[in-house]
């Protein structure tokens, strides 16, 4: 009879395989088909796919920033990049002419790239990526709400629009409103190089 089970064997069709066997038959097919499925859902999520290109950013950048809109400005800005949460999370930390101004940290929240923005004016954004294309280094993100907000039309940022143009240039615009009027803040950075140490 097929798929009678006798002691110590399952008879199948082709003959008798021993039941200890057939469990570990089983137990690989069942691992082999969980680690494709796992892989197959990693390669088709495009915020994935962005997690790992901000992960590809851990080092050490310099570069400019530019105020424009109801603020203006110029100055000197520096940013560290690092993975942390065993590479579940980017951090980003800018300083501004040396002095640490704030940090976001990106992460995946179920299918979406998420960003919390921890400001120097003193409130924590938290932004959902709108836009991701991998391919051309592009990720929007728009505002979702806000910790520690006094009011809404505190200042705060409401979005952020990235731009991966190489392995070694980024630019960030952080899109910042409070009282009513809005401003962009321009950050372009490059990659330091490893610099020879001075012996």
């Amino acid at each position: 009879m097929i798929n009678q089970i006798e002691t110590g064997t399952v008879r199948i069709a082709c003959g008798r395989i021993p039941a200890r066997a057939m469990g570990r038959i089983l137990l690989l097919a069942f691992v082999v088909c969980l680690g494709t499925v796992g892989r197959s859902q990693a390669q088709e999520s495009p915020s994935s796919a962005a997690l790992a290109q901000l992960r590809s950013l851990a080092g050490e950048w310099e570069g400019s920033l530019e105020w424009t809109g109801a603020r203006t400005g110029v100055g000197k800005m520096n940013a560290t990049y690092y993975a942390t949460g065993n590479g579940s999370a980017v951090v980003e930390n800018l300083a501004v002419d040396g002095v640490p101004s704030m940090t976001s940290v990106y992460h995946l929240d179920g299918a979406d790239l998420r960003m919390t923005h921890f400001c120097g004016a003193q409130n924590q954004p938290r932004l959902k990526a709108r836009q991701i294309d991998v391919a051309k280094g592009i990720l929007d993100f728009d505002f979702v709400d806000a910790t520690n907000l006094a009011s809404p039309d505190a200042p705060h940022v409401y979005g952020l629009e990235m731009r991966l143009l190489s392995a070694d240039h980024i630019t960030l615009t952080f899109l910042f409103e409070g009282g009513g009027k809005r401003s962009r803040e321009f950050i372009d950075l490059k990659r330091l190089g490893h610099k020879p140490s001075v012996q």
